[in-house]
């Protein structure tokens, strides 16, 4: 505790300095809360009646708090407290990293710093070209075509709700033909023997992970020489990934590297120049790539938290270590299911199993998943509701959330069952 409180009285001071007199702030350095320090890294804790904020390390109170935020997603708590302890001063400047100059020199370090770590982590080859975007996934739904379009068709895999929204998207500047037989459900993935490709499309799109539903490709679509536009939104960093069969891969940051507001596109060299005049200049891959995606004022913040949390994946063991947990962790979910004698299901088939949202129902129905979810969250587990669009339960086992958090679950998901059988 003691190790706490001196830090936050540190940061207090270094406030005051910024807000008192001469600092060229206005506010009240005797305003600030008396202790505005983390607890030690892992699970987060909240105290009743306590006002909302940081909060010193556990009492007798406080809750343990494991989040399965589906995106906005949990954030390493190392990351989260190296951003607490320089978020006043960044590097001597004397003023905080979201105040600086997105053209001053500290930040073209921290860019492309950001820029440098995420290469090596996925080995992105050197013809590639790495931007820094706003506009999240979404944005990316009309970018593709925008730039990629040629012939103007492309060919779509539609596995779930996020590339349906995709492939309407790119319906309004191409002919986008649909490679997978219609369904109403998004339970699986159709096998090769019923896929629609077109030689002469101008890419093949896919969604790497669908969130909503819980459907995740196991391998890399075979597209031949038709560039592969991948969206790795929630499973960027999981798994290791050969860059060099893609195109182009987006993802937005929320999910497994950083907070809300940056998408990063890595795009092959040769992909560039293309597409239609009426692209806007703001999702140009070329006119970001020529500026060093500089072309306007970036997410600045948001690139520094994602350098930071690429830092730790490396000082955890790099994506290959990100993977094993990954699968570790939907092992003990998916077991735990499996083996509950039908309380809980895992509707998808279990070759296109997700690894970092897995959907479950409860086969009792709707009022016992609300009861799972209340008492749920009353021993600490947090933001277990499947997507509103399909129900149920979804536990999103992104890379910050930990094996001994991810058995706490499932200790929890037996109890539960054992107590509420028919």
């Amino acid at each position: 505790m003691d190790r706490w409180r001196r830090a936050a009285a540190q940061r207090r001071k270094l406030a005051a300095r910024r807000l008192g007199a001469g600092g060229g702030r206005a506010g009240r350095p005797d305003a600030l809360p008396a202790e505005d320090g983390d607890g030690p890294a892992g699970d987060r804790t909240v105290t009743d009646g306590a006002a909302p904020g940081p909060q010193p390390p556990h009492s007798a109170m406080e809750q343990p708090i494991v989040f399965f935020g589906p995106g906005p997603s949990k954030i390493p708590d190392q990351v989260l407290e190296r951003v607490q302890a320089e978020l006043l001063n960044y590097a001597g400047t004397g003023v905080s990293v979201m105040e600086i100059s997105h053209r001053s020199a500290e930040f073209q370090q921290i860019i492309s710093g950001t820029e440098t770590r995420l290469r090596r982590l996925l080995h992105i080859p050197d013809n590639y070209r790495v931007l820094f975007v706003q506009g999240g996934a979404t944005g990316q739904f009309a970018a593709v075509p925008l730039n990629l379009c040629v012939n103007g068709k492309a060919d779509y895999f539609i596995t779930g709700t996020w590339s349906k929204k995709a492939a309407a998207e790119a319906a309004r500047y191409l002919d986008m033909q649909p490679v997978l037989p219609a369904t109403e459900k998004f339970l699986g993935i159709a096998g090769r023997d019923q896929w629609r490709l077109r030689p002469d499309a101008d890419y093949v799109y896919y969604c790497d992970n669908e969130t909503v539903e819980g459907v995740e490709f196991q391998e890399v679509p075979d597209t031949g020489d038709v560039p592969l536009v991948a969206d790795m939104s929630s499973n960027i960093l999981t798994r290791p990934i050969d860059v060099s069969k893609f195109g182009v891969i987006f993802a937005g940051a929320q999910k497994n590297m950083g907070p809300a507001g940056l998408t990063i596109v890595i795009v092959r060299e040769d992909l560039l120049g293309r597409g239609l005049p009426v692209c806007p200049s703001v999702l140009s891959y070329s006119t970001m790539a020529k500026a060093g995606s500089l072309y306007n004022t970036p997410p600045c913040f948001n690139v520094y938290v994602t350098g930071k949390v690429l830092d730790w994946v490396e000082e955890q063991g790099g994506v290959e270590e990100m993977s094993k947990r990954s699968d570790t962790k939907a092992k003990l979910i998916y077991t735990a299911a499996d083996q509950s004698d039908g309380f809980y299901v895992a509707p998808v088939d279990g070759a296109a199993r997700s690894r970092t949202t897995v959907q479950l129902r409860i086969s009792a129905g709707a009022e016992l998943e609300k009861k799972f979810l209340k008492e749920a969250e009353e021993v600490g587990f947090k933001s277990l509701k499947g997507h509103r669009s399909v129900g149920g339960l979804r536990v999103a086992l992104f890379n910050a959330l930990t094996v001994p958090q991810i058995e706490k679950l499932v200790k929890f998901l037996g109890q539960f069952a054992t107590q509420n059988r028919g």
